[in-house]
């Protein structure tokens, strides 16, 4: 009688475990993205991601959208989600925070990648492969705060040109929130000059939506590392061994063209934490390291 209580304690024990496995199993896994577009445009790229993870890791996968680069950071601090599409300097201020997380793919570009100084050209300003001095005293618009294409990298060039911050450079300092409204503005003249994504002018130069007789680049900066997907360090615990492999398999055997396109990127290649040392260490330089 003893033994047959003894092996229904251990089925039950198992039958326990098994359940609770399942449901770990079931967890839907969850990732964001920094609001860098649209938001209409943000949903229609993300949820196609969100369609493809699940069919490829064989459990649920929900995007979630934010209205701001410091909400996406503090999604993935507080495990609402456990992937995030983050820039360089977001990407960095996330994996601080959440110890063990990983940057474990990139776009292909996004080793190469590059803003534009962009201004009105009622501002009266020529294009050139120097960094262009003349934008002293005129009116200035980041994107994100916490944008490495539209604040981090550019702060830096402005500071290195002129030795001084950029409220002592120009007459004044906005930041639109994004780089679809960098355009806008400067190309409304509600600003002279802005910085914005090389990879969202080119987009929207090509949509119409630039109007080149308004608007033009006027500088190039140097190429610096920047979007990957960085996910968080708990995931193998929560959705089962080697699953971190698997979504960065799924994520670099991403093939799909309207997949690529609605990035866009040509492919995703490999990442790795240290690639982004260079953001780390210009993000600490400037103090853009803290909490806005």
């Amino acid at each position: 009688m003893k033994r047959k209580f003894y092996m229904f304690k251990q089925w039950l024990s198992a039958a326990v475990l098994f359940a609770a496995s399942m449901l770990v199993n079931a967890e839907t896994f969850t990732f964001t993205a920094i609001p860098d577009e649209d938001e209409s445009r943000l949903e229609e790229r993300f949820g196609k991601v969100a369609a493809y993870l699940s069919e490829q890791l064989g459990v649920d996968v929900k995007y979630i959208p934010v209205k701001s680069y410091p909400a996406a950071i503090t999604a993935f601090r507080n495990d609402q989600v456990q992937l995030a599409w983050f820039g360089g300097l977001s990407g960095v201020r996330a994996r601080l925070l959440v110890p063990g997380s990983e940057a474990i793919a990139q776009g292909y570009e996004d080793q190469f990648f590059k803003t534009y100084i962009i201004a009105n050209t009622s501002a009266d300003l020529n294009a050139s492969e120097e960094f262009p001095k003349g934008i002293k005293g005129k009116s200035f618009t980041f994107g994100s705060k916490g944008s490495t294409s539209g604040r981090l990298m550019p702060e830096f060039y402005i500071r290195e040109a002129f030795k001084a911050s950029p409220d002592d450079v120009f007459s004044r300092v906005g930041f639109s929130g994004d780089h679809s409204r960098t355009i806008a503005e400067v190309q409304s003249g509600a600003y002279e000059v802005g910085a914005v994504n090389y990879s969202v002018w080119d987009t929207e130069l090509a949509e119409g939506k630039v109007d080149p007789a308004k608007v033009k680049v006027l500088w190039t900066t140097p190429t610096y590392p920047d979007y990957q997907w960085t996910i968080r360090g708990d995931v193998d615990q929560r959705y089962g061994e080697g699953f971190k492999e698997k979504v960065t398999a799924a994520l670099l055997n991403m093939t799909d063209a309207d997949l690529l396109a609605s990035f866009p990127r040509q492919s995703f290649v490999p990442a790795k934490n240290s690639d982004y040392a260079p953001i780390e260490e210009t993000g600490a330089a400037i103090g853009l390291l803290g909490d806005d």
